[in-house]
């Protein structure tokens, strides 16, 4: 219990047991003077019920809060529980739209590389023929100097008698 539903039971019972103490002054009759005339009543009593009365409808009235404010409180649960699966909706969308960019990105990305790879091999082979018929000549050329040093070597040497 908190301290302010304590000190309301606790005045509460402060006053059953004054007038349970006092029970004949409360009972007393007395005249009472009401707007339209006068009447012989109980004065400690009509106070008694009307702390009741008072009682009773501070009661009625914190319950009313309570039902009012679990109410208002589910109704905000319902709502922050439909945000929260808009906003897990929004971002399941938000990783499929991801994953699907980086899907395409990287198909690009290996359609280049492909590009690049055949375009770089495609060089290389024909720097492979462009090299061979190179050596090709140069072996060609470098055979027919060495055949006509042979040519001139055998020359001067079929010239003399060796």
């Amino acid at each position: 219990m908190s301290v302010r539903s304590l000190l309301i039971v606790g005045v509460l019972i402060l006053i059953g047991l004054l007038a349970a103490l006092n029970w004949s002054a409360f009972t007393a009759p007395t005249s009472l003077w009401l707007i339209v005339g006068t009447v012989e009543a109980p004065l400690g009593l009509l106070m008694l019920l009307v702390i009741a009365l008072l009682t009773v409808l501070f009661l009625v009235f914190i319950v009313y809060l309570q039902a009012s404010v679990l109410l208002e409180s589910r109704r905000y649960a319902k709502e922050l529980q439909a945000q929260r699966e808009l906003a897990d909706r929004a971002e399941a969308s938000r990783f499929t739209e991801l994953r699907q960019f980086l899907e395409t990105e990287l198909a690009a990305l290996r359609a280049t590389h492909q590009s690049s790879v055949q375009s770089v091999s495609a060089r290389i082979d024909l720097a492979e023929r462009t090299l061979r018929d190179d050596m090709e000549q140069a072996a060609n050329s470098l055979s027919a100097h060495v055949g006509e040093v042979e040519d001139k070597l055998d020359r001067a040497l079929g010239g003399r008698p060796g």
